[in-house]
């Protein structure tokens, strides 16, 4: 790499601008490598300028006619000054430079401290915030969020897209919240006779619509759907709108990209078929005006906000924003009082569930791991086959009661053979079935028990042995013969 420095720090160009006019510049130092289109050199004698230079040298003729669309067709961003500090916005192309055989190899753009800014990404969640030192203030977002929107709608004002709109490629000063954007030549470009198209997109950034749709074929919808997801982020503590907590009767489990092709947004007015909303969801507390226009952007046949809508209604939010007397970090927009507080406490209340079930004693067999030794586990034992051994005296003498009675319960039928005789043989037997349902559900219910002190032939030998005695009980109570019993069957 170093000889490779070495070989192109004094490389010269040609670099052509706007108005026709040339210049000739010298690379310096690799400043970045680049992604998958070209690494990026300072230019000596320029401390504001940058060169991009592109690997493939073979794109010359494609490359040049799109750099030409975008420097004739620049969106002309301003740079926002901040406590004396010039922070550059977009890395537009402002000249193409050429090698001294005629082919255009790169082009020359506004320098941005990398240093500076940061990813969309890192904003998202809390817990990278406080790693990287950033701002944990809600109002911060809020204003990233803005500044989002006016850059995608000062670019829709020129009909240009991005169409790889996501926030890992959207950077924002640390120290503003205003946008830095990079990588401008993959955005799809509007020429004077010809549109230049994007080409990359990425998924659960992909509006339904284009599902089926390549890179070439899509517009301001995509840009217009993207955006209304960044926002959403950037406003409910990173949950993606598409994302959410799976109902229990779904038949699969999809992948955001296919919750989006099927319009699964559970965050609207009505509820979706596929998942509720997540736990620490802040969306309730945002104003009607915005849940609206979320409506819009992902609930099916809407017309989505534009980019224009999007930058009056975050401003809307700024000029409304309310600061939370019980955190100074946190914010909020209705009487309905601080959703962040709310989601907080919900996340605490959670943890400590957590917390508590797993500081709970785990148990082999009954005995607490934690205390596992040979003393505990021999007292253990101990205790427990003492405990077996009441159980199988109360069990027998149970079982002994039990069969006792059931012996002697043809003897009892026949020394009250007048009093059933009064009762009547239709009331016995509704008694008899009775008693017969409730022996039925009594082994059901504790077979596992029965058997595990019985055996199964005792318990089913017990079962005969009633029904034989209660037969008998109900021919000695009523006096009917065996013979004319039998003759009845």
């Amino acid at each position: 790499m170093t000889t490779e420095v070495t070989a192109e720090k004094k490389q010269c160009y040609n670099a052509i601008f706007a108005d026709r006019h040339c210049e000739k510049i010298t690379l310096g130092k690799l400043l970045n490598k680049g992604g998958a289109a070209g690494k990026v050199y300072a230019i000596e004698g320029n401390t504001v300028k940058v060169a991009k230079i592109f690997h493939e040298r073979q794109k010359s003729n494609v490359n040049r006619l799109k750099l030409e669309a975008m420097v004739m067709n620049n969106p002309n961003i301003p740079s926002v000054m901040a406590h004396g500090v010039e922070y550059v916005q977009i890395a537009w192309p402002e000249a193409i430079l050429e090698d001294e055989e005629g082919y255009c190899v790169g082009y020359v753009m506004p320098f941005i401290n990398t240093s500076e800014a940061v990813s969309l990404d890192y904003l998202m969640q809390s817990a990278v915030r406080a790693k990287l030192g950033l701002s944990d203030k809600y109002e911060y977002r809020v204003m990233a969020a803005y500044n989002v929107a006016l850059m995608v709608a000062s670019l829709h004002q020129y009909g240009h897209y991005i169409i790889d709109l996501k926030p890992s490629n959207v950077f924002i000063y640390k120290k503003t919240m205003t946008v830095a954007m990079f990588d401008c030549d993959g955005f799809s470009i509007q020429g004077e006779q010809a549109r230049f198209p994007a080409e990359f997109v990425s998924e659960e950034y992909i509006y339904p619509e284009g599902m089926n749709q390549t890179c070439e074929e899509m517009g301001v919808d995509q840009d217009e759907f993207a955006l209304a997801v960044i926002i959403f982020k950037l406003l409910n503590n990173g949950i993606h709108p598409f994302s959410g907590v799976v109902k229990k009767n779904a038949d699969s489990t999809l992948s955001i990209q296919e919750r989006i092709a099927n319009y699964h947004y559970a965050y609207g007015m009505w509820a979706d078929s596929y998942q509720a909303p997540h736990p620490y969801s802040i969306h309730t507390f945002l104003p009607q005006s915005t849940l609206k226009l979320f409506d819009r952007a992902f609930v099916k046949g809407q017309k989505r906000p534009t980019a224009m809508e999007w930058q009056t209604e975050l401003d809307f939010l700024l000029k409304n924003l309310k600061h939370c007397k019980k955190n100074p970090n946190h914010a909020y927009f209705t009487n309905k009082g601080c959703g962040l507080c709310v989601a907080e406490e919900k996340f605490k209340s959670n943890l400590k569930v957590v917390q508590e079930k797993q500081a709970e004693p785990k148990k082999i067999r009954g005995f607490e791991v934690d205390k596992l030794s040979k003393e505990s586990l021999k007292e253990d034992t101990i205790q427990l086959q003492q405990s077996e051994k009441r159980t199988l005296r109360l069990t027998y003498l149970g079982i002994t009661v039990y069969s006792l009675f059931i012996t002697f319960l043809p003897s009892i039928a026949k020394m009250h053979k007048a009093d059933l005789a009064q009762i009547g043989i239709s009331i016995q037997l509704i008694v008899y079935i009775l008693f017969f349902n409730l022996l039925h559900w009594s082994v059901k219910k504790f077979c596992s028990f029965l058997t595990l002190w019985m055996g199964n032939f005792l318990v089913y030998a017990l079962i005969s042995y009633t029904y034989i005695c209660v037969v008998m009980a109900f021919v000695l109570g009523n006096d009917i013969s065996w013979a004319r019993l039998f003759n009845a069957f």
